[in-house]
């Protein structure tokens, strides 16, 4: 059965705008240590792929939130929240300790799509409660 749905758009210039200005703080505010090792990777072959990175992985996780019906606060947070992706490419999200717990002690389960094109990223999340 379905428990939430959430969607998110986010514009990549603005993700830049707050890099700009917050630097790495910032990217360590949002992404998980995971995450974080991705996007230097990414950023250091190419600023623009990390900045994209990093703006579907902010979308993913605002989706996530609001598919949960929580919005940012306990026990959603950014670094609780991770949006990994399987050999295949696919994402998938992963969850991290009191959300985890929460999520779990719920009975949901999640699914996770996340596209970017030139200035946008957006997702999509789909978040079920296993049926008894």
């Amino acid at each position: 059965m379905i428990y939430g749905i959430g969607t998110d758009i986010c514009d990549v210039r603005r993700i830049a705008a707050t890099y700009e200005r917050q630097g790495e703080r910032f990217v360590r505010k949002v992404l998980s240590d995971a995450e974080f090792a991705v996007w230097q990777a990414r950023s250091a072959r190419w600023p623009q792929r990390g900045l994209r990175y990093l703006a579907t992985r902010f979308s993913a996780k605002e989706a996530f939130s609001k598919a949960i019906g929580l919005g940012m606060r306990m026990p959603m947070s950014w670094r609780l929240c991770e949006i990994a992706n399987l050999k295949s490419g696919k994402p998938v999200i992963v969850l991290h300790g009191r959300l985890k717990e929460w999520f779990e002690a719920q009975g949901l389960s999640a699914l996770v799509t996340v596209t970017d094109e030139t200035d946008y990223a957006a997702s999509f999340v789909v978040v079920e409660r296993k049926e008894a």
